[in-house]
């Protein structure tokens, strides 16, 4: 009997535990989990650019919006270029302006193209949406 309290207890605590958190921000849930699998050949002219230091590249066709590759120094970050705070549409894709990611709409939402984050507007809640990037000997695969 005394086990059965327990675990009926147990349920319950856990249950109460897991509560809803409104606070959450819905905006983040705007991009797809497309799964990414690509190779890229830093030998190839259009992707050159990244052998070297703060040279971001677009690469169409992946994710929901293509994606953002950067070189930082300490390795590659890659990020899809579809704008996380907005509804997909033909003005949510960023376009590469130096080190920032910029969105075409009117907001003209900034990010980071080292880091993911947001620039300049603290009201935007989402990052860039991350995928892992790995270099072996001259390709660079990035993944989710």
């Amino acid at each position: 009997m005394i086990k059965k309290i327990a675990f009926i207890s147990f349920i319950t605590l856990t249950f109460i535990g897991c509560s809803r958190n409104d606070d959450n921000n819905n905006n983040c849930n705007f991009l797809l989990n497309v799964g990414v699998s690509r190779g890229l050949n830093l030998n190839f002219p259009e992707y050159g650019d990244l052998n070297f230091i703060s040279n971001p590249v677009y690469v169409p066709g992946e994710g929901n919006g293509g994606l953002i590759v950067t070189n930082t120094g300490t390795g590659f970050v890659a990020f899809d270029a579809a704008d996380p705070n907005h509804q997909p549409n033909s003005c949510s894709i960023l376009t590469i302006s130096g080190l920032e990611g910029v969105c075409g709409c009117t907001d003209a939402n900034k990010y980071s193209l080292f880091t993911g984050q947001p620039l300049e507007n603290s009201e935007l809640r989402c990052g860039l949406k991350a995928y892992r990037a790995e270099l072996n000997g001259d390709i660079l695969f990035i993944s989710n």
